[in-house]
């Protein structure tokens, strides 16, 4: 067995900075999207990639956009579903299979959430951050979301 590699006080204060603060955005999001919206973050995520899309997108490449295990997808998809904000329709290639499309309830909610969201996420992040910061943000979420694929190929 290797000796574990302790975080000394730095590496530690870095880490917990990095976890407060993506527990109180993550929070702050879902508080802000739920009060003004009626949606749950995760709604927000799968709206949105869903109004972004050309056409219907299969289940699996939701999941995998969202990074979802197929039976939370699956289960909030129901939700969603029943509330109305989204449909499933039988694969036109493969009759096996779903795609999902947003509603036209859907599209009218994202529609109405996003510039409320984007304001939300430039009063807490972008607009308390230079140029400098945004780039080193992104640099530093890039690198790590590398090590993390290399680490789950299967992601």
């Amino acid at each position: 067995m290797t000796e574990v590699r302790w975080l000394d006080d730095r590496e530690e204060q870095a880490w917990r900075s990095l976890m407060a603060m993506q527990e109180g955005l993550a929070e702050f999001i879902d508080r802000q999207l739920r009060h003004r919206c009626g949606l749950s973050h995760a709604d927000y995520q799968v709206l949105a990639h869903l109004s972004e899309a050309a056409e219907p997108l299969r289940a699996f490449e939701l999941g995998r956009l969202l990074r979802w295990e197929k039976s939370r997808l699956s289960q909030h998809l129901t939700r969603m579903e029943k509330r109305g904000l989204v449909r499933r329709e039988r694969c036109e290639t493969d009759q096996r299979g779903w795609s999902i499309a947003i509603t036209a309830e859907g599209t009218e909610l994202i529609e109405a959430a996003a510039p409320q969201h984007v304001t939300d996420i430039r009063e807490v992040v972008v607009d308390h951050l230079t140029k400098a910061e945004l780039e080193a943000l992104t640099a530093i979420g890039d690198k790590v979301r590398a090590r993390l694929a290399a680490q789950d190929p299967e992601r």
